[in-house]
């Protein structure tokens, strides 16, 4: 049986998010964030002085009113498992809400991990079935955004799509490391090519390309259906950027989402807001700009709060107010449990309890959970990844030649520092 032909039920009443589960395939490695992915996945690397990055896209299921939900993970999963369960543990079976982690553990074949993002999925099928859904949302837990899933579901019935994809503007050289496409003037996918050298441009639009965010709508039934399909497809990498959309596109009738139409933003002034901060410059500068006086991302919006684990912690705390030894913090983010003593932060994150000790000066650093610097430390421009001890007197951005033997140093001129790169400083 086509696509086309495949049987549908009757679209229930919205809003359709009631009848949605949202799937997020979280098991990325994360590579190119180097060191800040050695303990721990993509999707659980800290975000935005108190989040992880995960958290987003389940904030967007949740705020969008979805009530099942289930995360797939995979490599380093064990922080991501623990903040899931620490942060994610309020859904009640009982108001026909549910939350499942679905580790990668060999449930269909002694011999399997999860072989694809498509294969995430089709690996959890009976569990899946067993809450029945009749819309998917299959989302990527490595992205930073606000969005409205509901609007595309809405968009997804009313179009009869078998598939709708999210999509976003992005310049031909960021197109290259997506899946990009081309549609017709009712938004009907004509073509969809994974991660092109030369991406195609968007009529009238010659610098810019239409990619996919990694966002996808189906009928659980019809996905299902695919997802067996491709399975028995021993030349499929199954994926779903690779092989099941690009079969829709040929066999079926898939459907772009603009997310312009469904992004979240706090006022009409604000800009559409996406970031895939998979590279240590783009992770530093997507924290950094929360610093601004009115940053593109609003964390502050009640109307559409950032969900996470609550951490009971005491407040932050400046101390001594003498000169050259006042503890201060100016166009600054700083969380929970932080101690600024006698020291001056400036245009910088610190997450939860972090301490700064006397006569250190902090400017546009990202500093991870728990970290310390030391008296008379100067860091500029790094990222100091939890737990880290930076020691008394640490330069630390001044010397580019120095930074890049003692630590990693990128093309943007960020420094990541971690305690495995101290540690080998005092041998």
């Amino acid at each position: 049986m086509s696509p086309q032909e495949t049987p549908r039920k009757d679209p229930p009443n919205p809003p359709y998010s009631r009848h949605a589960m949202a799937y997020v395939l979280a098991g990325g490695r994360g590579s190119r964030l180097m060191e800040l992915t050695d303990r721990r996945a993509k999707p659980a690397v800290y975000f935005g002085a108190k989040s992880r990055i995960i958290d987003f896209a389940l904030s967007n299921a949740l705020n969008s009113g979805i009530r099942r939900i289930a995360v797939a993970t995979q490599y380093k999963a064990h922080s991501l498992i623990r903040h899931l369960q620490r942060g994610w543990n309020f859904f009640r079976p009982e108001r026909n809400e549910s939350f499942d982690i679905l580790p990668a553990s060999q449930r269909v074949s002694e011999t399997m991990w999860y072989l694809g993002t498509a294969d995430a999925v089709y690996q959890n099928i009976d569990i899946i079935e067993s809450y029945g859904p009749q819309y998917m949302v299959i989302l990527a837990g490595d992205h930073i955004y606000k969005m409205d899933y509901e609007k595309m579901l809405q968009q997804h019935v009313e179009s009869g799509a078998d598939v709708t994809v999210g999509c976003l503007e992005a310049t031909l050289a960021e197109a290259r490391d997506f899946g990009v496409m081309g549609v017709d003037a009712q938004d009907r996918i004509l073509s969809f090519l994974e991660k092109p050298k030369n991406p195609p441009p968007m009529p009238g639009k010659p610098g810019s390309a239409l990619c996919s965010m990694g966002i996808y709508v189906f009928e659980t039934s019809f996905l299902i259906e695919q997802l067996r399909r491709d399975a028995n497809d021993t030349n499929s990498a199954h994926d779903f950027g690779r092989d099941i959309i690009p079969y829709l596109v040929t066999n079926g009738k898939a459907v772009a989402h603009h997310f312009s139409g469904s992004c979240v933003v706090a006022s009409e002034e604000s800009h559409v807001y996406w970031r895939d901060v998979g590279t240590v410059d783009a992770y530093w500068a997507a924290n950094i700009d929360l610093t601004d006086i009115v940053p593109d991302l609003d964390l502050y919006d009640r109307a559409w709060p950032i969900w996470t684990y609550g951490e009971i912690t005491p407040p932050a705390k400046f101390v001594h107010d003498v000169d050259g030894r006042r503890g201060v913090a100016i166009s600054s983010v700083v969380s929970g449990g932080c101690i600024i003593s006698g020291a001056a932060v400036t245009r910088s994150l610190m997450f939860t309890g972090v301490r700064v000790h006397s006569y250190a000066t902090i400017h546009e650093a990202v500093v991870l959970p728990n970290a310390q610097i030391g008296r008379n430390a100067r860091v500029k421009k790094a990222i100091i990844d939890s737990g880290v001890i930076i020691p008394d007197g640490l330069v630390v951005g001044e010397d580019p030649v120095l930074d890049a033997k003692r630590f990693r140093v990128t093309e943007g001129g960020v420094t990541l520092i971690t305690q495995p790169m101290l540690d080998k400083l005092a041998k």
